[in-house]
């Protein structure tokens, strides 16, 4: 009789520590779960970070860019209208000393 009952009491101490067993896997394996959906989430907020801040570094180089090729514009166009007057100062005293003579 009394075998029977440390039988029974260890089947049931032995069920428990598979429940526990059981629960602690689901535990850990949610834990798991967690820790790897949050991991994930970090992980896409430094790529939006990297992106936005790539973003930013092209428009200013873009930005200088479009300033450099602005005032070389202005640069030619002023040098074309330096040339344009000169040879107009050369038409027009063409014209007058024809005329004159």
């Amino acid at each position: 009789m009394e075998l029977i009952k440390k039988l029974k009491k260890t089947e049931a101490e032995a069920k428990e520590l598979v429940e526990q067993a059981k629960a602690e896997a689901a535990k850990m394996g949610q834990e798991a779960r967690q820790a790897r959906t949050t991991a994930l989430h970090e992980a896409e907020q430094e790529r939006k970070k990297a992106i936005e801040e790539a973003e930013k570094e092209a428009e200013s180089a873009g930005a200088g860019e479009v300033a450099n090729m602005k005032a070389e514009a202005q640069e030619a166009v002023r040098q074309l209208n330096e040339q344009a007057k000169g040879r107009m100062d050369q038409a027009v005293q063409k014209v007058m000393d024809y005329l004159k003579g």
